[in-house]
């Protein structure tokens, strides 16, 4: 990660502050190496920081966030089947679109609707 990112993390409140080396560079526990990898990895799932920030302060708490993290993912899987549908739509749409196009004379087109492929 960037140090842009690790400085953003602490200030969010994800990572705890840095204890400084006496030659001013950061030095990171293992606990927040561990914290980095667990933000990665919620990214990389889809999850917003503010959800992981959630999911943290749960473990913080002493609490398995297990039960949190799965119904968040099951919003996530919602969410994205629900993307997927509406792509799978537009690309029908647009594979309408162009097959019209394809057979259509450009010389007819009807100036007065800019352009009636679409």
């Amino acid at each position: 990660m960037t140090s842009k990112a690790l400085r953003f993390y602490e200030e969010h409140g994800l990572l705890p502050a840095a204890k400084r080396n006496a030659n001013g560079y950061r030095d990171y526990t293992s606990e927040t190496i561990s914290r980095l990898d667990f933000i990665r990895r919620g990214r990389a799932a889809g999850l917003a920081l503010a959800q992981i920030r959630e999911i943290l302060a749960l473990r913080d708490a002493g609490r398995a966030p297990c039960t949190h993290v799965r119904d968040l993912l099951a919003g996530q899987l919602a969410d994205l089947d629900a993307q997927i549908a509406e792509l799978v739509a537009l690309r029908a749409a647009v594979a309408d679109y162009h097959a019209i196009a394809a057979a259509a004379d450009p010389e007819a087109c009807d100036a007065e609707r800019i352009c009636s492929y679409i």
